[in-house]
């Protein structure tokens, strides 16, 4: 289970880049009402919590391509408050507390090595508020603005961070 994590993290921008492109063309082309898209990120928020930005939007792919033109900190957040204006992120990032789906740690087997905070854009964001592993900051993954990309599970080396039910 851990690899096939691993390859859909690792594929995440293929993933979006087809879903993305899909959505656009099922709203463009045929006319699908907006309102079943917002339906459809509400049943995914409540099963795995803000999924849709990263892993489905057409406005996601367009800003994550824009952030990889020009990397850097501002950029990133720029990407992640300009998506305050969109109903299913603001839908599916309060859903991040109750969805079905979180992002778990294994306090036992985990090492403190830091790595997942390493990869977690909200903790690059806000280091003095988030860790995935230090038990007296708040979680990211429960966080309004993670959309759960999974790079933490995914760089996690020994397994100690899971997403599951």
């Amino acid at each position: 289970m851990r690899k096939v994590l691993k390859v859909l993290v690792d594929s995440r921008m293929i993933i979006l880049s087809v879903m993305g492109v899909s959505l656009y063309l099922a709203i463009s082309q045929y006319h699908i009402s907006l309102w079943y898209i917002l339906a459809a990120g509400v049943i995914t928020g409540v099963i795995f919590g803000k999924v849709f930005c990263r892993w489905v939007c057409p406005m996601g792919l367009m800003m994550e391509m824009m952030m990889n033109l020009s990397p850097g900190g501002k950029v990133k957040q720029m990407y992640m408050y300009h998506k305050v204006g969109c109903p299913i992120a603001w839908i599916s990032g309060f859903l991040n507390k109750f969805s079905l789906f979180s992002i778990k740690i294994n306090e036992d087997t985990c090492k403190n090595c830091g790595i997942c905070d390493k990869k977690c854009y909200i903790v690059a964001m806000e280091p003095v508020k988030y860790s995935l592993y230090k038990p007296a900051l708040k979680k990211p993954g429960d966080s309004y603005t993670c959309s759960k990309c999974l790079q933490c599970v995914a760089a996690c080396p020994n397994g100690s961070l899971t997403y599951k039910v």
